[in-house]
């Protein structure tokens, strides 16, 4: 029996205690057993005191997936301090601003990073310390120092289930990031809920190469090392590597956004790999066809389980039970414990009917405390009764299970139509030529906005503009047809995999 979590520093103390000697954590050619993880991650902790960090102080964690990055993550736990998980794709620049914006004192991160990030953060006034993974010099301290000279003393951390955990920021595509404030509580209710939802067990082997920075990776992480499983964390998104680790390490589960499954589908050495241990698979991060769902099942053998969530409430916030209805296109209903209902988009007071389009709200533990310093978005964001706007449009069954159909800020307002991209890009995948599709909008002086669409074709395949225009006009309104139509070897997307709809004007 595992002991109470009150905390993130919680998690690898308890599951040392009951699992020691069993592999928590493996990456590349390394493994980490729970005893291995509870000593480096008191090492770090205690030399992390020893430089001052203390309960409430935020800690910047920069880097691709890495065993340093896990070990980072629960030493700054223990400590009661609090994580800034920083995506990876920022640039030094933007990280200047996280930084700045929530009072950073320390930053760790990989050598790739250091020098770059080091002279972009110069002379911000909370920092004090910088460490990397790699010996740099030029006054960056050594993270395997820390390691060395930190002692293997327990550190408990005194964080109570409301405290600040985690500061996650936001994509910024509305202007600057804002940074959501999540309580130790949240994190923990979402990881447990999630874990619960697809019945994890301490003999789950999950591989994931989503990055551990973002909140489905996360919650990932943290569900398979709370429960006593094995985490195979892959340092970012290869075909081979994520095959050949279900393969090696006889992997129960496999967890990813809807990219990583296209990749895999059209892998042309995919029927090498013995894939018949998986149990379930989990996706999320953005929609995706039924077509697909069910093409993935059949070759995976397994279940592929809808999720949705946002940095909002720290990781998920709806999925389908293992052992219940299994609605492909649904992103399932809403986590034990916590609430959601669909609001008319222009009145959040009004609750629609099943079936009525909407926007989704959220209301339970796992929303966030607030946004960083800015009570102003915060109120905008969280009505006074608790319910959290997620921006997502879609709609309720008589079930309880939610259909997404679109960001609200991703719809196209076209001659006066409102169109959907997913909708559109739904569309376009069941086209037995088309592995990937993406549709973005452009400014248009009669429409308004345009719908643009860009494809990455499977492998070997050959197809013309025409013919998926035809495609297009036999399958959906006028109005709703691409104007523009761009052939590409690759889509633009975040570190998570997600498509950025928004890039796909540049390739015009």
């Amino acid at each position: 029996m595992l002991n109470y979590q009150k905390n993130l520093g919680d998690i690898i103390p308890n599951t040392a205690k009951t699992f020691g000697d069993k592999v928590g954590l493996i990456f590349k050619d390394r493994e980490f057993t729970y005893r291995e993880l509870d000593e480096l991650t008191n090492r770090l902790a205690n030399s992390l005191l020893r430089l001052g960090v203390k309960k409430g102080d935020r800690v910047s964690l920069y880097s691709q997936n890495c065993w340093q990055w896990l070990v980072s993550y629960y030493a700054v736990g223990k400590l009661g301090a609090v994580v800034n998980p920083v995506n990876v794709m920022l640039t030094p620049e933007e990280v200047r601003y996280v930084v700045d914006d929530c009072e950073v004192t320390t930053v760790i991160l990989s050598k790739d990073k250091a020098l770059k990030t080091q002279e972009a953060i110069q002379g911000c006034p909370s920092l004090k310390h910088m460490i990397c993974y790699e010996e740099v010099g030029q006054g960056i301290v050594s993270f395997q120092e820390l390691l060395d000279q930190g002692a293997t003393d327990p550190v408990s951390s005194t964080c109570e289930p409301a405290d600040i955990s985690t500061i996650g920021y936001t994509s910024g595509t509305t202007g600057h990031p804002k940074g959501a404030a999540l309580s130790h509580r949240s994190v923990l209710t979402n990881t447990m809920m999630t874990a619960n939802m697809y019945v994890k067990t301490k003999d789950d082997i999950v591989v994931s190469a989503l990055p551990c920075a973002h909140v489905y990776g996360n919650v990932v992480m943290s569900g398979a090392l709370a429960l006593g499983g094995t985490l195979v964390m892959i340092e970012r998104f290869e075909e081979k590597e994520v095959l050949k680790s279900i393969q090696k390490f006889r992997a129960t589960m496999l967890e990813g956004v809807p990219t990583m499954y296209l990749y895999l589908l059209n892998y042309p050495d995919l029927d090498k790999y013995d894939l018949s241990s998986l149990t379930r698979m989990g996706v999320g991060g953005q929609t995706m066809s039924v077509d697909k769902m069910k093409a993935v099942e059949a070759r995976f053998g397994c279940p592929l389980i809808e999720l949705w969530g946002m940095t909002e409430i720290g990781g998920l916030g709806t999925t389908a039970p293992l052992y219940g209805k299994h609605k492909h296109g649904s992103i399932g209903m809403s986590l034990p414990g916590v609430e959601a209902k669909i609001v008319d988009t222009e009145n959040a007071g009004k609750t629609l009917k099943p079936h009525d389009v909407g926007e989704l709200m959220i209301r339970g533990p796992i929303v966030m405390e607030r946004y960083w310093g800015n009570d102003a978005a915060t109120q905008e964001t969280i009505e006074k009764d608790g319910w959290l706007h997620t921006g997502d449009v879609g709609s309720m069954d008589e079930d309880g299970y939610i259909f997404i159909v679109d960001r609200k800020k991703d719809m196209i307002l076209t001659g006066g139509y409102n169109v959907y991209p997913a909708e559109i890009e739904k569309v376009l995948l069941k086209h037995d030529k088309v592995a990937m599709a993406a549709v973005g909008k452009l400014p248009d002086e009669l429409k308004g906005e345009i719908a643009i669409a860009c494809i990455v074709l499977k492998k070997g395949k050959t197809t013309t503009v025409e013919e998926i225009n035809a495609y297009c006009r036999e399958h959906l309104a006028s109005y709703k047809v691409p104007r523009k139509i761009i052939f590409a070897d690759d889509l633009p997307t975040t570190s998570t995999g997600k498509i950025m709809r928004r890039e796909l004007g540049k390739l015009v």
